[in-house]
């Protein structure tokens, strides 16, 4: 069996070891000091609640990163900083492919391409032939949208305030090119698992024409974690396919496209899986290919393979050959430790906030229902103008780095994204600053 075949059944854990990550990684000249930097790494708990206060071995994890000493970085939802020996790779790759150019993308890249393919599929528990690579989840997304060719005019399709714009904007283009009609919703704030679903249930059973519904699995906006297994259960009980945007959930969240049981994801690797920006991928399950369409581009007859829902043309080659790096530390740091990680610090603040009268905490304490990203505001503050200028203090007061989102039905926010490497002393940092501000 190939060392990066997926076992029905079996954790992905089970077959994807950091052994066999390292034992095919193209452009293996960088695969040693990737191997040092894994092996240099302390032991830590193997419960990953208890590992995610190991503040040890997440200050050696620091290490692995060139992390800016600039500011309190607290916006890593932007896209993920690569590790040392990623960044390493990433340049080997570079002025290997630059020397050689069509030399080595007519003789090699395919195969080396391929193992790529091999092992983010495993990482994810999907098949070879059900993965895709893209420049991003945008791109994944919007070919997933444009492609969905069961709509017939008047089907409606369903999004909501927390959806990212560019899916929202490509959701509305299908009223003016297929005839569908567009319904969208306001998730609740706060939010519980039941009063998410019965948001979803309540559009469904209102409008039993919906056909399609996107699905944001973690909110680029807030943060919110939605219940995506459930959500597809649901939509598929009233006759509707999922499309979900998992930009953010890939690496932040322990998963894999079987728990999460749908047939259409978006996924980025240049956020939280910390390749080189420009990576992300396409899933469909096997048996749906078809209902996604084949790219303008695509030759007659239709080719049938999950290749052709893309234009490829001329891909980033050095930014793919990195890929295996990031997932050989994601692999050996734990993804249920990273998300254990990210939750730690990301309640460090804002469990410690909550009760604030003058702090509104967007996600709520439930871990089901938050990872690593959440936002705030500060109560009845709920303008662009009020969260970037919220968003500009803090960085020009205290020197941590956050942003303004907007979108919301509810208003503005700032958003704090830590990393797996951010420390505990710079999230009592975020604390005391929001009580300096709001006591001043």
């Amino acid at each position: 069996m190939p060392p990066f075949a997926v076992l029905k059944g079996a954790r992905v854990m089970d077959v994807f070891t950091r052994r066999s990550i390292l034992g095919a990684i193209p452009m293996l000249s960088a695969a040693p000091s990737l191997a040092r930097s894994l092996n240099d790494l302390p032991a830590t708990a193997p419960d990953p609640a208890e590992a995610a206060r190991d503040e040890s071995f997440w200050q050696a994890v620091r290490g692995l990163y060139d992390v800016t000493s600039e500011m309190i970085h607290l916006e890593h939802g932007n896209w993920g900083m690569m590790a040392r020996p990623v960044l390493d790779a990433h340049k080997a790759a570079l002025e290997e492919v630059n020397a050689r150019t069509a030399i080595y993308a007519r003789t090699r890249f395919g195969a080396d391409a391929r193992a790529v393919l091999q092992q983010t599929a495993a990482a994810l528990g999907a098949g070879e032939d059900e993965i895709v690579f893209t420049r991003n989840a945008t791109e994944a997304m919007q070919a997933l949208i444009s492609g969905y060719n069961r709509l017939r005019d008047g089907d409606g399709v369903l999004f909501a305030d927390l959806d990212y714009p560019s899916m929202q904007t490509a959701m509305g283009w299908l009223s003016r090119r297929r005839g569908a009609r567009v319904h969208t919703i306001t998730l609740p704030e706060p939010a519980s698992r039941q009063s998410v679903l019965d948001a979803y249930a309540a559009a469904l059973e209102a409008n039993p024409h919906i056909r399609l519904v996107l699905v944001t699995h973690v909110s680029h906006r807030t943060g919110l974690l939605l219940p995506v297994r459930e959500l597809v259960e649901l939509a598929r009980d009233h006759g509707a396919d999922v499309l979900v945007d998992s930009a953010h959930a890939f690496g932040q969240v322990d998963f894999d496209v079987n728990t999460l049981g749908a047939d259409f994801i978006g996924l980025n690797l240049h956020k939280w899986i910390g390749a080189p920006l420009g990576v992300g991928a396409i899933y469909i399950r096997r048996e749906r290919i078809g209902d996604i369409d084949p790219y303008m581009n695509a030759a007659d007859p239709a080719p049938q393979g999950i290749r052709a829902r893309v234009h490829t043309g001329t891909v980033n080659l050095a930014a793919l050959l990195a890929v295996p790096h990031a997932l050989a530390i994601h692999d050996r740091l734990g993804p249920a430790r990273k998300a254990a990680r990210l939750r730690h610090l990301r309640s460090a603040w804002a469990e410690a906030l909550r009760d604030h009268p003058a702090i509104d905490v967007l996600t709520p304490a439930d871990p089901a229902l938050h990872a690593g990203i959440t936002s705030f505001r500060l109560r009845g503050q709920t303008s662009v103008e009020d969260n970037a200028a919220l968003a500009a203090r803090l960085a020009e007061e205290f020197g941590i780095f956050t942003v303004m989102r907007d979108g919301l039905a509810s208003g503005a926010c700032v958003r704090v994204t830590p990393a797996v490497f951010t420390q505990d002393h710079e999230i009592g940092a975020l604390v005391a600053a929001l009580r300096r501000i709001v006591h001043s």
